[in-house]
């Protein structure tokens, strides 16, 4: 197991260190901040266009982030040699693909918390036609983004410390306190109640979309394991195309009984299943949206766990030499 948590480890901090999950990061949170910052003449509808496209914008980020995590985490490494080293201990094939895998689903977790965290900011700063832009969140989150970078470049001067992870660590502790600070002042900047103008259904919509990266992480994995990062970017781009259609293509004939459709149904994922914008106004309070997720969290697992599975059997075959 020490060898299992020590190539677990070192995948995450490898993930993190890379200059693309910084700016991937810090680009997708301030761009859901600014979709909340602009005015878009819904007829009323200007807060329901912002979350559907916040929730859009975390859902993208963190697939690229898995196809990306995935190639570098393995494909690389074969391509490189480094797999081959690493394989020469006592290290099992198998759990190299787990221990991979458990630092991507850790890398990913921490872009969606802070892609989270801007998403909930983004339901207080939403505005319709007779509002107007929240200049205080907008302000104090951009501050605290400012000072993460500052403190990962005084690190990286005084310390010798590696500038992207240490930016990336104080980004997370940043935008906390960001988030924090701001639901404890309305927009005209007074005291208020903590966050009493944020839409906590939010949070399992996130988790949610949190699984889906995780399933197309899991996915990447195993094409990662014969294929390089372009074509595992093709492969898993036509996989979330075609989930994307799932319902239509193959529900009838899945329905009917008929085998070739219900095989294809079983094994092409469904993203409708992660996208919950219409799932929230459907269940409506927070009870009923943590219950789906549950309910889809059995779903995710057992995917991702028939995913891996495939992964551990096209490594184990693969020529590393």
């Amino acid at each position: 197991m020490r060898q299992f948590f020590a190539i677990a480890s070192n995948a995450f901090m490898e993930l993190i260190r890379q200059p693309v999950f910084l700016l991937l990061v810090t680009a997708t949170s301030f761009f859901e901040i600014f979709l909340a910052c602009i005015p878009y003449f819904g007829f009323g509808d200007d807060p329901k266009m912002v979350q559907d496209s916040v929730l859009a914008v975390m859902l993208l980020s963190g697939m690229l982030s898995s196809v990306l995590s995935a190639s570098a985490s393995i494909a690389r490494e074969v391509r490189f040699g480094t797999a081959l080293a690493v394989l020469s201990k006592p290290v099992s094939r198998i759990n190299f693909i787990l221990a991979k895998y458990i630092g991507i689903m850790c890398s990913l977790a921490v872009l969606t918390y802070i892609n989270l965290l801007a998403a909930l900011l983004t339901s207080r700063m939403a505005y319709d036609a007779y509002g107007d832009t929240d200049k205080l969140a907008l302000g104090i989150w951009s501050l605290y983004v400012a000072i993460a970078f500052i403190a990962g470049g005084i690190s990286n001067y005084f310390l010798r410390r590696p500038y992207v992870a240490d930016t990336l660590f104080a980004l997370l502790i940043c935008t906390t306190l960001a988030f924090i600070t701001i639901n404890f002042f309305d927009k005209s900047g007074k005291l208020q109640a903590f966050a009493s103008d944020i839409d906590w259904r939010l949070i399992p919509a996130g988790i949610l979309i949190l699984f889906s990266t995780w399933v197309f992480a899991a996915i990447a994995v195993a094409c990662s394991t014969r294929i390089d990062m372009i074509p595992t970017l093709s492969v898993c781009s036509a996989l979330f195309l075609l989930g994307l259609m799932s319902d239509y293509l193959f529900r009838k004939g899945a329905t009917d009984g008929l085998f070739l459709y219900s095989t294809l149904y079983t094994i092409v994922p469904n993203w409708a299943n992660f996208w919950v914008s219409d799932i929230m106004e459907y269940y409506g309070q927070i009870k009923g949206l943590l219950v789906y997720t549950l309910r889809v969290g059995l779903y995710t697992f057992s995917y991702i766990g028939a995913a891996l599975l495939i992964a551990a059997g096209l490594f184990e075959n693969r020529e590393l030499s």
